[in-house]
């Protein structure tokens, strides 16, 4: 974990998507603190690259709308998320966290699913549950790429997929393959199971940056994805690669 444990800033990401003709980024948090969610807002104001933050709040809070009220008065606090793949299945079927969720669908803002594919079955439910409240899945829930397992997460993607209010972020998975050896080919299977599923008008491009470096530099990652979407119309490459982040996350660009 060595090449990442160091402080990373906005202006070490501003010149590496200047080089791939990016214009904008939505931060997402990594720490289960409101700390951090105003951290990450600070400079979402400093630097106008940052287009919006999804942030973390205690959705099992008895307070948890107010601080819904606080954060979303801010204009760059655009998401929630709660790094579920920590906590068992049933946490997120609670009944403190379905409050949270409910909570979350009167601002209108999305909630984005950090889980692993032992919580699919869960994440069925719940995005089920609240169908007027849209949903952003994260890393393609992180199949087991390195051992090639996709059978089993496929059936459940594709499952998860026809809740029209539930989108998929293509991002995350150059650190669930091996990260020695992954290449584009080691991708593609995993990258037709969400295309298949939610088609590119539901597909989010996230580079994952910086703990996509584990594995591999950004322009790897960047290039991995525009490599499988070059056989994409342009007009769903607009959507994978900027129009769909705009649209679920009500970004102002």
């Amino acid at each position: 974990m060595e090449v990442i444990k160091r402080d990373f800033s906005p202006s070490d990401l501003f010149p590496i998507l200047q080089s791939h003709g990016i214009g904008g980024c939505v931060a997402v948090q990594a720490d289960q603190s409101e700390a951090e969610t105003e951290y990450l807002l600070t400079e979402a104001v400093a630097h106008d690259f940052i287009k919006g933050v999804v942030g973390w709040i205690d959705l099992r809070s008895p307070n948890c709308e107010d601080r819904l009220n606080y954060f979303c008065n801010h204009p760059y606090f655009k998401g929630v998320r709660h790094i579920l793949q920590a906590e068992t299945p049933e946490f997120m079927l609670s009944e403190s966290f379905k409050r949270g969720i409910k909570s979350i669908s009167a601002f209108q803002i999305p909630y984005d699913l950090l889980v692993y594919p032992h919580h699919l079955e869960a994440t069925i439910t719940l995005v089920n549950t609240f169908p007027e409240q849209q949903f952003i899945l994260d890393h393609l829930a992180k199949p087991d790429i390195k051992n090639g397992k996709v059978k089993e997460w496929e059936s459940k993607i594709k499952e998860l997929a026809k809740a029209p209010n539930v989108a998929c972020k293509v991002s995350g998975m150059v650190t669930e393959a091996d990260w020695n050896s992954w290449n584009k080919e080691t991708l593609t299977p995993y990258m037709d199971v969400v295309f298949d599923a939610f088609g590119a008008h539901r597909i989010l491009y996230g580079s994952d940056w910086p703990v996509c470096l584990l594995a591999g530099q950004y322009k790897q990652v960047y290039d991995a994805v525009t490599h499988y979407c070059s056989k994409l119309s342009k007009r769903e490459q607009d959507l994978v690669f900027g129009e769909n982040a705009i649209n679920w996350y009500k970004l102002s660009v």
